[in-house]
């Protein structure tokens, strides 16, 4: 056996009793118990209670078991006696309770008791003679009540967020539901640790969300459901269908580990209402409308043949051969955690629609990704394309009105075929991308130069942006915020400068030995060499990302 104090090997619920509150049950009172040993391990959780005269128990035993004993059949050796307390240990036995005055009248032998002290485990004795069958229904009905407590427990929360499910409740609702039900502060956060939705409950938010984004890369959890006892942050990932998209954390700070098990089966539950709901938002379309946005994206994602293209928007009476494709795109302004910001989305999508009917034009119309409207405008050979789109964007910036009118309209170059359609919609995403950002201008915008910096931005709600920018710059991130330094910033300085170490010594106001070493600590922190043009490269791409993912 190990010679290290052995831990339980099976995990039991929270719900379950410790040692220390079996002891405290009357009907063990009445036996005089006291506490003879491994004292520290008093606060193991007791699954079942096991009574045998047995020392060979490595058959019976599944952990968690209180174990109750006269020691009639006991060996007299030491070596045995040490053995029986380290296969008990080993089996993850929650204790062991001896009465006393059949083998032993006034205490267990001293290797015993050493053993278990070694071990962590429990040694009681019973100084009064006691009927095992009275502890056995006392402790296994303790058992019960937790058990039913914990079926109590499940079933509320089964059915609260079911009814969230069901009534496609906002995630501020989920999360402050979690919060209701936890009686800890909950925050909804992304795949770059920026908060989408919180509550607070009796937490202040400056308490709650200061230096959030510093303390949540702390904390790395090693499974999808995780409880960090030095934060008090009791975390789950949220996704579905394969794609992670964030993660939910209940701040519980004090509580010790583990986590209750009702924490951790309410936190599950709301993670996955949340991804559920977030996939019953993108399919709350006609099934007219989920067909053109799904050809929209089969387009975007190559996922089917021109041909197929084609024969399926004819279909539905779009017809794109021998006519050319304008790929345009209306982007929102504002962020997507705001409460109404889907309803303005699907209400842009209305005025699309319907501006294209006034015109007596021909396209696909559905939502290309959470920000935006996408259209594949086919025109025929009579149609001028520059007042088609002038007539177009009028019509949808009338309907909208002056309150809805908060949005970018974008459009690619035009394409003689539908296998190059794709290529005018990404133009015309990138446009979208890079507009958003002005005001006033034009009616549309054509592709200016939208270049690095607006491809990134566009993909910044994207997973796996986020993901590489987390491998290429967390540990410095996490090192700056750790130590207060600005390590990101002199890295972004220095590939401003074009790797010139001087000027970027001299544009950050440090004297080159100073800036020399703040580049040497950049390179042992990200384990690269900074002489390296891809490194370099690649760091710059994702400070670029930084950049767009905290929508700079």
């Amino acid at each position: 056996m190990s010679e290290n104090p052995t831990e339980p090997r099976t995990p039991v619920l929270s719900g379950y009793p410790t040692v220390a509150e079996v002891l405290a049950l009357d009907a063990v009172r009445q036996g005089n118990p006291r506490v003879v040993a491994g004292a520290a391990g008093l606060d193991r959780r007791v699954r079942w209670v096991h009574v045998t005269e047995l020392t060979d128990v490595r058959e019976i035993l599944r952990g968690g078991e209180l174990v109750l004993s006269t020691a009639i059949a006991w060996p007299d050796d030491r070596e045995s006696l040490a053995r029986y307390i380290a296969d008990l240990a080993g089996l993850g036995a929650a204790g062991l309770v001896v009465e006393l005055g059949r083998r032993y009248p006034q205490s267990p032998p001293k290797p015993l008791l050493l053993a278990a002290e070694k071990h962590r485990l429990p040694v009681i004795t019973l100084g009064r003679d006691t009927r095992f069958v009275t502890i056995t229904e006392a402790v296994h009905a303790r058992i019960i009540d937790a058990q039913l407590a914990e079926l109590r427990a499940s079933e509320e929360v089964h059915q609260t967020f079911t009814e969230l499910a069901v009534e496609g409740a906002e995630p501020a609702e989920v999360v402050r539901q979690i919060s209701k039900m936890a009686g800890h502060p909950v925050v909804l956060e992304n795949l770059a640790h920026q908060v989408l939705v919180y509550d607070a409950t009796s937490t202040t938010e400056e308490a709650l969300l200061d230096g959030w984004e510093g303390r949540s890369r702390a904390v790395r959890p090693a499974t999808r459901t995780a409880y960090d006892e030095r934060s008090g942050w009791l975390t789950t990932v949220v996704g579905a269908r394969g794609q992670d998209w964030g993660r939910l954390v209940v701040v519980c700070d004090g509580v010790p580990a583990p986590a209750p098990s009702r924490l951790v089966m309410l936190a599950e539950r709301g993670a996955a209402t949340l991804a559920l709901n977030r996939l019953m938002q993108r399919d709350r379309e006609t099934l007219e409308r989920q067909t053109h946005r799904t050809l929209l994206t089969a387009i975007l994602n190559h996922a089917h043949s021109s041909s197929e293209i084609s024969l399926r928007a004819r279909a539905i009476g779009v017809r794109l051969d021998d006519k050319r494709l304008v790929g345009i795109v209306l982007r929102l302004r504002g962020h997507s955690s705001s409460l109404d910001y889907q309803s303005r989305l699907r209400e842009l999508t209305d005025h699309a629609a319907a501006a294209v009917r006034d015109k007596r034009l021909a396209a696909l119309i559905g939502a290309v990704d959470e920000h935006s409207v996408g259209l594949l405008l086919a025109l025929g050979p009579q149609d001028r394309e520059d007042a088609a789109l002038e007539n177009f964007a009028g019509t949808v910036r009338k309907l909208a009105g002056p309150d809805g009118g908060d949005f970018a309209i974008a459009v690619g170059t035009s394409v003689g075929a539908v296998r190059d359609a794709r290529r005018s919609l990404l133009e015309a995403v990138q446009v979208a991308d890079a507009a958003i950002r002005q005001t006033g201008g034009p009616s549309y915008h054509r592709l200016v130069d939208v270049r690095l910096r607006g491809l990134l931005h566009l993909l910044r709600d994207d997973a796996r942006l986020q993901t590489y920018v987390e491998r290429e710059l967390g540990p410095l991130l996490a090192y700056d915020t750790e130590r207060g330094t600005n390590l990101v910033a002199m890295l972004g300085i220095y590939l401003d400068q074009g790797r010139n170490k001087s000027a970027a010594a001299d544009a950050a106001h440090l004297s080159r030995p100073s800036f020399y070493e703040r580049l040497h600590r950049i390179e042992r922190v990200l384990g690269v060499d900074l002489d390296s043009v891809e490194s370099c490269l690649s760091l710059h791409v994702a400070l670029l990302a930084l950049e767009a993912v905290r929508n700079v």
